[in-house]
């Protein structure tokens, strides 16, 4: 009986233990993820990379909660908890949402070559079938008004021809302003209007919280611009893509042969757009030994709060980051 007793508890025990350990809570853990130094990922045709500092690409790791990952999310204030529902929007999977995010990836890359490109006075001419609903948020005022594989290929009469253009011109007005959208769905074309709601990673913004995607888009590029990432995805590093392919083209060394990480989306007016996880990627810059991090003016406040060794520098627009990169070349000169 004796050795029947010891024998429950020890099967108690590892219950409890599996169960702390890989029980779902619901929640996704955001913790600080590597920084990369992005020249090994892009390739420009007839570039160069004999640089002496380097420009740093910045993740951040994302991994289902148990109840023991989320109790040491709680504990520690460089790790976020999200709800799985913010996350991955309801009706889509995990395979389906990793998809999407790699779409976004793509996008980001075909972004930066656009705009490093043209910025270099490369004219290059851009494709598109409009921007495609994804999904449609469980929170989401455009429940019951859009749908997935509808097409929208204008905002307030203006047409989009890019998911980030959508996005842009969202988040140009305030937290529950309505939006006009003008929707392709099948051979039909309608027109709906619907207020915004908050962004769910950054509540000063606005959105109408669905997951989109730019439809069978493509530049025409004269120059072969080469960008492998791996399993890195998502668009928040669109801003340091073009900075990197810039100094691939460019004959002089942007980073002045300093170490230069940072994060942003961006669009073809070469805005820089906020990004979730920067508290997350300002930690991992620093553990890198990065000396500078550039950061979309609408995540500085966060950032400030994590900074120790690294110096943040908040940037609006592409042309802000290269006044920033010709100020520190100056100064080493």
């Amino acid at each position: 009986m004796v050795r029947i007793g010891k024998l429950r508890k020890t099967l108690v025990i590892v219950l409890i233990g599996i169960i702390l350990l890989f029980a779902r809570t619901g929640y996704m853990l955001v913790r600080p993820g590597s920084a990369e130094d992005i020249a090994e990922f892009i390739t420009v045709e007839e570039g160069g990379k004999n640089h002496d500092g380097s420009f740093y690409l910045v993740t951040v790791t994302q991994q289902n909660a148990s109840p023991l990952l989320m109790l040491y999310g709680l504990l520690d204030p460089i790790v976020d908890l999200q709800p799985l529902r913010t996350v991955i929007p309801p009706g889509m999977d995990p395979e389906e949402h990793r998809l999407l995010l790699e779409q976004w990836m793509r996008e980001s890359q075909n972004l930066a070559r656009v705009i490093a490109l043209r910025r270099f006075g490369i004219d290059v001419p851009i494709k598109s079938d409009g921007v495609e609903v994804v999904a449609v948020g469980e929170e989401s005022p455009a429940l019951g008004l859009l749908e997935p594989r509808d097409v929208i290929v204008a905002v307030d009469g203006q047409p989009v021809s890019l998911a980030e253009e959508l996005v842009t011109k969202v988040q140009l007005r305030a937290v529950g302003e309505p939006v006009e959208l003008t929707v392709l769905r099948g051979k039909e074309a309608i027109t709906v209007t619907m207020p915004t709601t908050t962004h769910p990673e950054q509540q000063d913004k606005a959105a109408i919280r669905v997951a989109i995607q730019s439809l069978n888009w493509q530049p025409q590029l004269p120059v072969k611009i080469e960008i492998q990432v791996g399993q890195i995805t998502g668009p928040s590093a669109g801003l340091m893509f073009v900075l990197e392919i810039l100094n691939q083209l460019e004959p002089a060394d942007l980073t002045a042969g300093k170490q230069i990480a940072g994060t942003g989306t961006i669009n073809l007016r070469e805005e820089v757009g906020s990004i979730g996880g920067v508290r997350q990627k300002v930690r991992a810059a620093e553990k890198a030994g990065a000396q500078y991090f550039l950061v979309p003016e609408g995540n500085f406040a966060e950032a400030k709060m994590v900074a120790r060794s690294i110096e943040l520098v908040p940037v609006a627009t592409l042309e802000e980051a290269l006044a920033f990169l010709e100020g520190i070349g100056s100064a080493k000169r």
